[in-house]
């Protein structure tokens, strides 16, 4: 029992193995890397090798149930919860443990939606901190390791971070602290400098076809394209396969806006401006990544070589006609006006006046050449 469920990073594996098998596995560890390189998978089979020591272990681990296996992560508050409480893992145990007995890959906003906080920053509080000392401070269960899984440390606030520093400076006896980050450099530098980093790159794009294929059923072509989309992120490959919905309601409203912008129709923008302000917040994000992508994929299909290409079959068939629009004297201004809106957006501005002057410049911007 370990790494079945992680897609690829064999080199990562064998160097976690060789720790444990030379006897220098360090007290504190942190994982570092790109979204959907499988960091949260490794980290769980790992702490399954470390704990893994009888048929009891084995039964326990196979649900993510070990006494001696501690998970901390982000967390909200609640409009249930009293003004003076600090939110802490154990308040969303169940919810956390849906979420990873569902998939070891999953995102922030999965997470918070999970939680039933999509409009809300998540963070790990003080409350945590002084919870996890608790946990800590007993004796392990089954007289072994205690493991200590901490997902997105970098979401620290700053009095968590410094409990937390002062139990990697002087850790409980038998304990080992598995950090899963992916923006070290937010990280206090006195917790960089007391874990032993390992980074993680992007998945091999063999490793990614291959699970598509054997553990999904996907076609042998149908996976190819999604591997090349994916680009190293199986996180992205299953959230293609699992989120088409959303995928095909960002690309009708990439279409009506390049439609609409193409032929002036400054009324029907409006409309179509008011119908993205009516989403949240976190999902006009999401269609703004999405319409960054395929502008950028867009302007890539003019290079006529199909290896440079990351799109959906509907979404290419739309490209066909529409790429021809993307072009060297417009993709910076509109990459850069996306941009300007996600900032916005993120900034709490006005969602209808955003999306409309986004709208119309997209009219002047689609006319250069």
């Amino acid at each position: 029992m370990g790494f079945e469920q992680v897609i690829g990073q064999q080199e990562v594996q064998q160097r976690l193995m060789q720790m444990v098998s030379e006897g220098r596995l360090p007290h504190a560890l942190m994982l570092c890397g790109p979204e959907g390189a499988g960091k949260m998978a490794l980290a769980i089979g790992f702490a399954q090798v470390l704990l893994n020591k009888s048929d009891n272990d084995a039964a326990m681990l196979r649900k993510l149930e070990h006494p001696d296996l501690h998970f901390t992560y982000p967390t909200i508050k609640l409009p249930s919860m009293s003004s003076d409480h600090k939110p802490v893992s154990d308040d969303f145990a169940r919810e956390w443990h849906e979420l990873i007995m569902g998939s070891r890959y999953f995102s922030m906003n999965q997470w918070l939606e999970q939680m039933g906080g999509e409009n809300q920053q998540a963070i790990i509080t003080a409350g945590e901190s002084d919870d996890l000392v608790r946990k800590l401070s007993l004796k392990s269960s089954q007289g072994g390791y205690k493991i200590s899984i901490i997902w997105l440390p970098e979401r620290m606030n700053i009095e968590c971070a410094n409990k937390i520093l002062k139990l990697l400076e002087e850790p409980p006896s038998q304990t080992v602290f598995i950090m899963v980050c992916e923006d070290p450099d937010r990280l206090l530098e006195t917790i960089r400098s007391r874990v032993q980093r390992i980074d993680i790159k992007k998945i091999a794009d063999d490793d990614i076809h291959r699970a598509l294929v054997e553990q999904r059923g996907l076609s042998e072509e149908m996976a190819l394209r999604m591997t090349r989309m994916a680009n190293g992120n199986y996180l992205k490959a299953l959230e293609m396969l699992n989120a088409d919905s959303e995928n095909e309601l960002f690309l009708d409203m990439f279409q009506s806006l390049m439609r609409l912008a193409y032929q002036r129709k400054v009324k029907d923008l409006k409309t179509w401006s008011e119908r993205m302000a009516a989403m949240g917040r976190e999902r006009q994000k999401r269609f703004l990544e999405y319409f960054l992508r395929l502008i950028r994929e867009n302007f890539a299909y003019n290079f006529q070589q199909p290896e440079l290409c990351y799109m959906t079959q509907r979404e290419e068939d739309f490209a066909r006609n529409f790429a021809r629009f993307i072009n060297e004297a417009n993709i910076l201004p509109i990459t850069d006006l996306a941009n300007l809106a996600i900032r916005d957006i993120g900034q709490n501005a006005n969602a209808k006046i955003v999306f409309f002057d986004f709208a119309l410049q997209m009219i002047v911007l689609l006319i250069q050449k």
